[in-house]
């Protein structure tokens, strides 16, 4: 199955991110911090550090960039802390992925919907993955599909996020490409973070689904990635990983990656931000950073960025429905 085909993951020219650079100017807002909404390690967090090392070696922001964790709901808790409490808080930047996106579309961050915080602006794509220890039988996807064909739940998976949500959707794919009900799986939900690895390693689970991003910080665990949910291979040191769709399943999940603020945030402070954030952008040094992290970069904001955001949330939605996730 082809899923969101990236065609829109592409980077945009840089007079995107220049678009309305006018009038209003801010000062550097006070304390500023980036929220991971996860534990410690993985694509959240991640996202918030590639924004703190690279505002800091670009001298952007006159004071370091602290990073904060707020776990739960895979982005719920820290979405309804700032619509709720910290709406015009300047300083405050909030990572989100494609996985917020979908938690979006299928309604897990309660009355609260995409429309309610200021997108600020993408920073790179990410890619979907599926791993297992290096002593697993399965060497690819073959191997996969033909013990869940034999036994759906003979194989224990693990992800971030609850069923339906972006960790059990690229399973889900690979089952459904396959003609297994995804229903029958054993999937064991995590909060994120590195924990779903650590749980591999200990042999809790025998699988689990992944990003790119977080294929380097595992490289001392002995972890073997089976495939890479890209169209095509990834460039530098994943290049050796097969896509799904040499493999003969037409499955592809792009993650987008960036921060959004809080809904009641000064337009003048927003500004302030994209001008930031532009400059990261004109940096060679900061985009071989995000390469070396296997981040692609990408840059996309204002009102690309919300019609973005909108496309993605409705096409979630559309695979919720077909999940039977939501009406």
């Amino acid at each position: 199955m082809k899923f969101m085909k990236n065609r829109f993951f592409l980077p945009l020219a840089g007079a995107l991110l220049l678009t309305g650079m006018q009038a209003a100017h801010a000062d550097q807002p006070n304390r500023p911090e980036c929220i991971a909404p996860s534990k410690p390690g993985g694509g959240f967090d991640l996202t918030c550090k590639l924004a703190q090392a690279g505002l800091k070696d670009n001298k952007i922001l006159k004071t370091p960039m602290r990073v904060t964790y707020m776990p739960g709901g895979i982005g719920a808790v820290a979405y309804n802390a700032i619509v709720a409490n910290r709406r015009n808080d300047p300083g405050t930047l909030v990572a989100f992925s494609g996985a917020s996106l979908l938690n979006l579309a299928l309604g897990k961050y309660g009355r609260f919907d995409e429309n309610e915080v200021q997108w600020l602006t993408t920073i790179g794509t990410d890619y979907g993955t599926l791993a297992v220890r290096d002593d697993s039988p399965y060497k690819n996807l073959d191997d996969v599909v033909k013990a869940l064909k034999k036994d759906p739940k003979s194989i224990v998976v693990g992800g971030g996020g609850s069923i339906g949500g972006q960790g059990w959707m690229k399973i889900a794919l690979l089952a459904k490409a396959a003609g297994i009900n995804p229903s029958e799986l054993r999937y064991a939900a995590f909060e994120g973070g590195s924990e779903h690895y650590m749980a591999l390693m200990g042999k809790h689970v025998d699988l689990v689904t992944g990003s790119a991003s977080e294929i380097a910080s595992q490289k001392g665990n002995n972890i073997r990635t089976l495939a890479v949910f890209s169209e095509e291979r990834l460039p530098g040191d994943l290049a050796e990983i097969p896509t799904a769709r040499e493999q003969g399943y037409e499955i592809q999940w792009p993650l987008i990656r960036g921060y959004f603020l809080g809904p009641d945030v000064p337009q003048e402070q927003v500004q302030w931000w994209r001008e930031s954030f532009a400059k990261l952008e004109s940096s060679p040094e900061f985009e071989r950073y995000m390469v070396d992290r296997d981040v692609l970069p990408m840059y996309v904001n204002g009102p690309e960025l919300q019609a973005l955001v909108k496309k993605q949330v409705a096409e979630y939605r559309e695979l919720g429905r077909e999940f039977g996730l939501v009406e």
